[in-house]
């Protein structure tokens, strides 16, 4: 089954359909690369998918193991770098609710966030950082 349609708008910008859903999103390329930077970049939106891909993993394990992660926040920071151009790190600072995790919930949630599909996808030339405030 296809997952998505994109249509290239014009002006570095395109439209991406979810085939399933229906939902649209809409890309630019940044200011620092001709865009107008009006909506996530593709490179923005590989970081935050690695994000997104970690809590959904997170969210299973918690699931599983009755814990409550609901409200957990995560900051994405995207780094550049050139020669050639490309993502060169990704930090993801997850900051979890106040919900008193013993070593081992920690352990557990980490380890899910560390084996989700898109950071196993993604290069091994690209940093993936993760911070986690409890």
């Amino acid at each position: 089954m296809k997952t998505s349609k994109i249509v290239y708008q014009g002006s570095l910008r395109t439209e991406s359909t979810h085939l399933q859903s229906g939902i649209t999103i809409l890309t630019d390329a940044p200011i620092d690369n001709n865009g107008k930077g009006e909506a996530f970049s593709p490179t923005d939106l590989l970081a935050t998918s690695l994000g997104c891909c970690m809590i959904t993993i997170m969210g299973i394990a918690a699931e599983r193991h009755a814990l409550k992660i609901e409200g957990t926040t995560i900051e994405i920071t995207k780094i550049m770098i050139s020669d050639p151009r490309r993502v060169g790190e990704i930090i993801v600072a997850f900051t979890m609710p106040k919900n008193n995790y013993s070593d081992k919930d920690r352990t557990l949630l980490e380890h899910a966030a560390h084996t989700c599909p898109v950071a196993k996808s993604l290069s091994s030339e690209i940093k993936q950082t993760l911070i986690f405030n409890y």
